[in-house]
């Protein structure tokens, strides 16, 4: 018996052994895959672009140049950009957060009155939409075209973040600790406010991540609703430039033309990394939160 339970646990061994090794070849490769592109990225956007056009770019930069980088930070408009979205993202994702964390947990209580109705409530909206007419007519009608405010207000709160908040406090807040702030004395206001948002940095710090996210990445709303050159985001402003950049090719001779091709693919690269990189310093720092709020709040 001893020997037959030993044989089996050295069987289980040797298939453990197998399955972490396809595991790991299969892990490597799907990270290939993800962190490949953005290496790419970052090489063609310090390479000479007719390198690039040639396909000679694969595993290090080929004829280093930073002009690109040095074209598009010398344009003003891009310093315009990252102001305002800068201020769109801080002051859309305070709103965001203000709103969102009250709310879910407010879902998450079983005594909140009509909370059902609530919950319905919140629900259609995630199925059911006005359309862009009716959206475009409602900012129109409040004032606020070519108004910051549009860029802040229509996208105050995610349904979808509320309900993961209120999943958060579902699984993470013991009913012994609410009990014990009200024998202390503590009404709901007081509670949430000295019990609940002490420990909920997690789900803060990926609410943040999520919307600030999103407001940075945003373009559609400033496209459809600003008008100033001023207020326009660095997404918008981006755009803007790549696409002067790509339309001009095709006119004058063929000297003009191949230079207007190069201006074109030289900007592409660099324009992706001057928008993204405010995020990727951002997301470090947030972190250590994110897997606990977004992993236990989301799947518990």
């Amino acid at each position: 018996m001893k020997q037959k339970l030993r044989k089996h646990k050295i069987y289980e061994a040797k298939v453990d052994k197998y399955y972490y090794l396809v595991n790991n070849i299969i892990m490597a490769f799907l990270a290939l895959l993800i962190i490949y592109p953005l290496y790419f990225i970052v090489i063609a956007s310090i390479s000479s672009p007719e390198a690039v056009m040639n396909g000679e770019v694969f595993l290090y930069p080929k004829g280093l140049t930073f002009e690109a980088y040095t074209r598009l930070l010398k344009e003003r408009k891009i310093w315009i950009g990252y102001r305002n979205t800068i201020l769109y993202t801080f002051f859309g994702t305070l709103l965001n957060i203000v709103l969102t964390i009250p709310a879910g947990w407010a879902l998450s209580r079983k005594e909140l009155p009509y909370r059902k109705f609530f919950m319905w409530f919140f629900i259609i909206t995630m199925f059911f939409g006005g359309g862009i007419i009716p959206f475009y007519l409602l900012v129109s009608r409040l004032n606020l075209i070519d108004s910051p405010l549009a860029l802040i207000l229509p996208s105050a709160v995610s349904v979808w973040n509320i309900f993961m908040t209120k999943a958060f406090y579902e699984s993470n807040i013991p009913t012994e600790l609410l009990e014990a702030a009200k024998i202390d004395g503590a009404n709901e206001f007081k509670t949430f406010l000295s019990v609940i948002l002490p420990i909920s940095k997690p789900i803060i710090a990926v609410m943040v991540l999520f919307y600030a996210v999103g407001h940075w990445n945003s373009y559609f709303n400033a496209l459809i609703f600003i008008r100033s050159e001023e207020l326009f985001p660095l997404q918008l402003i981006l755009r803007d430039i790549l696409i002067v950049a790509e339309g001009t090719t095709g006119t004058g001779d063929l000297d003009t033309i191949l230079e207007q091709q190069r201006i074109a693919n030289l900007i592409k690269y660099s324009s992706i990394i001057v928008s993204s990189l405010p995020i990727i310093i951002f997301y470090p720092f947030i972190q250590k939160f994110f897997k606990k709020g977004f992993l236990v709040g989301s799947f518990k």
